[in-house]
């Protein structure tokens, strides 16, 4: 199974950064020029058969872009949806630094030892992915899927296939639409072709 695995175009609250988790965004009109660029290269490079995304907006509607040009079915995926940052949703990165200064150093230095307060940890998202993986490859075998999932996901689902701790977490970087492409055997082996690609986003403004 290959697995084409991206990120939700971009939205309000990426720039300045806040902490955006489940909050129900739509994609700014930059976004949803990124959408259809993505859904472009996707459909040029990989044909995927189906198409699952993030329960929220954001990832619906960059799902929705690749599956019209795609013609495939788009569904929603609740084991992808964003990590769960509690009392933190929607505080910018200042304003989470000067309330919870110790908790928010935690988080940049040492993100495996943080649990947000209300929410989740990297741990618990680690296992809802895996869950997904795991019954992707049971019903998708031999077919090529495409994931629009979150920065957080995509982050935690790369360092699994890497076979890398959570602690490499801020190792991985994900831009807004970009490409990663997995490899996923009968045998449960992973070859990571790509890591956030965005070629295809070039000119784009």
């Amino acid at each position: 199974m290959r697995i084409i695995l991206t990120r939700h175009g971009q939205v309000e609250g990426i720039d300045p950064p806040r902490f955006r988790g489940r909050a129900q965004l739509g994609l700014t009109a930059l976004g949803q020029r990124q959408a259809q660029a993505l859904a472009r290269a996707v459909n040029a490079r990989y044909a995927p058969t189906i198409i699952y995304t993030s329960p929220l907006q954001r990832c619906r509607d960059t799902g929705n872009a690749i599956a019209s040009v795609c013609s495939v079915e788009s569904c929603v995926e609740p084991g992808l949806d964003d990590l769960d940052y509690g009392e933190w949703q929607w505080k910018t990165y200042d304003v989470a630094r000067a309330q919870f200064p110790a908790q928010f150093a935690l988080w940049k230095s040492a993100p495996q030892w943080m649990r947000f307060p209300g929410g989740e940890s990297l741990q618990a998202l680690a296992l809802r992915t895996v869950d997904v993986i795991r019954e992707l490859l049971g019903s998708h075998a031999g077919e090529t899927v495409a994931l629009v999932a979150h920065d957080s996901v995509n982050r935690v689902i790369l360092t699994q296939a890497l076979e890398l701790p959570l602690s490499a977490y801020w190792r991985l970087e994900q831009a807004p639409c970009c490409i990663n492409v997995l490899d996923l055997g009968d045998d449960g082996r992973v070859c990571v072709r790509q890591i956030n690609e965005t070629a295809h986003l070039d000119g784009l403004r």
